[in-house]
């Protein structure tokens, strides 16, 4: 089975910022606040659909000291989102320009129209419409904002990779995660050749694009810049199956991690770009489903079970790190 586009993570300055963002100006469901389980004095928010899809997610780690991020080869780029038509980059264009953001305009990139824009803290983020043989009715947008039905952002469409060694990076997107190439384009109007995968999934179809670059310097990740792409399998044994394979191929990889929302392993391919492979089914209690209220500090912190009795201490030391 392919693995689709689980979810998506990035690095960001201010959470409160990336919550007025990404549920104001985008209309994204907030469907969480949360910590990085690895780090517990890390807000982690997460972004969903209406029905908290995998495929649907953005989430983000707020850091609060840091670099900004370098652009740079061996980087995941940008991540790019479906709306449901063309005519939906128009509306978007305008309404970003009224929130302040400088969009490219609209762009054609391999026969799709596109809006790229830049994100607070300088993320790169893309609009496209769905394609002609998608269906809109297997969408289901957040439905609190006050984007028109016709216009609101539906889901992940795609991401972009910029790579020294395209071929490394294409070897682990086909044979371990079953994406398919289906043909080549130039990165605009640059001499940087793109190859174009899909998940061959006309349900929930979406792409990676993988940038040949080896003239820039190595991108230097930082605020703004995003973290890790995760890949959705089905169920752990299909999760097993996968570590199995980096296992047998000395892949350096976390193992298999419980995360509570989903089980997921983290490995970098050839490339060093951060890849996640997570279950597509998972325990999540209801209570974890964020309030959608316009104050952030005022949502309550999610906690896992296993970090339940220390909640004391973590919201006293996230309050002592933000004014």
């Amino acid at each position: 089975m392919h693995a689709q586009i689980h979810h998506v993570s990035i690095l960001n300055s201010n959470h409160m910022t990336t919550y007025d963002f990404y549920h104001r100006v985008l209309g994204l469901k907030l469907l969480m606040k949360t910590i990085n389980q690895d780090d517990h004095e890390m807000i982690h928010l997460f972004f969903s659909d209406e029905h908290n899809r995998p495929g649907t997610e953005l989430t983000f780690f707020e850091v609060l000291i840091g670099e900004q991020h370098q652009f740079g080869t061996n980087n995941i780029e940008r991540v790019l989102l479906k709306v449901p038509s063309t005519a939906s980059l128009t509306y978007w264009e305008e309404r970003l320009e009224k929130a302040g953001i400088l969009s490219y305009g609209i762009e054609n990139f391999n026969g799709r129209p596109i809006l790229r824009f830049d994100a607070p803290d300088q993320t790169q983020i893309g609009l496209v419409p769905l394609g002609d043989f998608e269906k809109s009715e297997l969408f289901y947008p957040y439905t609190g904002s006050d984007i028109p039905e016709e216009h609101r952002i539906l889901a992940l469409d795609a991401i972009q990779l910029r790579v020294q060694y395209q071929e490394a990076t294409i070897k682990e997107l086909t044979q371990l995660l079953n994406w398919q190439k289906i043909g080549q384009a130039k990165f605009f109007e640059t001499e940087f050749d793109v190859e174009i995968m899909h998940n061959d999934y006309p349900d929930f179809y979406q792409e990676v694009h993988v940038i040949a670059d080896r003239k820039n310097p190595l991108a230097n990740l930082g605020i703004g810049g995003i973290q890790h792409v995760a890949f959705g399998v089905l169920d752990e044994d299909e999760l097993f199956a996968r570590s199995k394979v980096l296992d047998a191929r000395s892949f350096n990889n976390s193992g298999i991690l419980p995360r509570e929302f989903f089980t997921s392993l983290y490995f970098r391919e050839p490339n060093l770009l951060l890849f996640e492979i997570a279950t597509n089914a998972g325990f999540l209690d209801p209570s974890a489903f964020a309030v959608q209220i316009d104050d952030i500090t005022k949502i309550p912190l999610y906690l896992p079970k296993f970090l339940e009795p220390d909640r004391v201490e973590i919201e006293h030391v996230l309050s002592m790190q933000r004014p």
